[in-house]
């Protein structure tokens, strides 16, 4: 009798926890529903009324979905204008979008659900888009009501000497004559799940807590994290003619690293207005070593699958623009 019992326990136990699971499932799932639906209004409706009004309808779903006792678990799929990047230890998700406005200006929003050690739960932070209110942004350390909006791309989580470095890439419209791609390094206060942005790991700067790359509106940089091989130039000393003399000796190497277009204004003395900023034809990269990302610059990188190929850079050549004083943007001389 005894043992019939126990079995009817652990049968009815059972049947509780797949209910509740099953429950848990389909709850989610509404959320994904709905949340997809606002989505697709805050991105293509007709005025910033409409898109701003379904904007905070679903972030304020977001938010209480992401509550749920077994939400970090959910599988979430929108389409490529909302980001959702996890990291590798499961540490936090992090959920990144924009809103382009009437006057073809972009507001990001953000949104994050992060391990608290303390409680052993996940706490959920609305991250709010302070960009254009920074001051001095490279060398700020900002929380999450004073974030440097961004749509992440991409998500680095490197594990060293028992400590876990996460870095995000990510791109912002900015306004309407510039973009922006920066790299953010990302900590959490002790014990706790508060985020931190901006971090002092770049070892060329120790001011610097992320780095921008600020560029004309219609130009394409790009950013991503990588394995490539490199060019290395060694330099050796060797006898010549009877004298020693340094020589350089090129060798490719390999190694995962964020490689990133040089950005320079196409027109010369324009130097700071990002809107003439363009790719210069030089790419430079960080790699990671002993918690720091060290830069390593015209680094000619390759993909595996591509061969090495001999490269001279372009010579530069005097600015083939003119700047008409009404517009102030360049157009090609006749």
């Amino acid at each position: 009798m005894y043992t019939k019992k126990v079995i009817t326990a652990l049968l009815l136990t059972l049947f509780c926890t797949a209910s509740i699971f099953a429950q848990s499932k389909d709850e989610m799932a509404r959320y994904q529903q709905e949340l997809e639906q606002l989505f697709e209004k805050a991105f293509n409706a007709a005025t910033d009324n409409e898109r701003y009004n379904a904007n905070e309808q679903a972030l304020s779903l977001l938010e209480e979905a992401l509550l749920g006792e077994k939400s970090f678990a959910w599988k979430w799929s929108f389409d490529h204008n909302v980001s959702v990047l996890t990291a590798a230890d499961d540490k936090f998700k992090i959920f990144s979008w924009a809103i382009i406005r009437d006057n073809g200006e972009y507001e990001c929003f953000g949104i994050m659900q992060v391990y608290n050690p303390r409680t052993e739960e996940y706490d959920v932070h609305v991250l709010h888009d302070k960009a254009e209110e920074i001051f001095n942004a490279e060398e700020s350390t900002l929380m999450a009501d004073s974030w440097y909006g961004a749509v992440y791309q991409d998500l680095i989580t490197i594990k060293y000497e028992g400590k876990v470095s996460y870095t995000l890439i990510g791109w912002t419209g900015g306004n309407t004559i510039i973009q922006r791609k920066v790299i953010e390094p990302v900590t959490f206060k002790s014990n706790s799940s508060q985020p931190i942005f901006g971090a002092p790991v770049f070892k060329h700067d120790r001011n610097i807590r992320r780095v921008l790359l600020q560029y004309s509106k219609n130009a394409m940089v790009n950013v991503r994290y990588d394995e490539q091989y490199f060019v290395v130039e060694e330099k050796k000393k060797e006898k010549k003619n009877g004298k020693m003399v340094t020589v350089t000796i090129p060798h490719e190497e390999k190694e995962k690293m964020i490689v990133f277009d040089e950005v320079s204004p196409v027109i010369e003395g324009m130097e700071g207005l990002y809107q003439y900023y363009v790719p210069s034809g030089l790419e430079n990269a960080f790699y990671f070593n002993n918690g720091k990302w060290i830069l390593r610059e015209n680094i000619r990188g390759r993909l595996h699958e591509v061969r090495a190929k001999d490269f001279t850079p372009l010579k530069k050549k005097p600015a083939a623009y003119t700047v008409p004083p009404a517009e102030g943007m360049p157009t090609e001389k006749k």
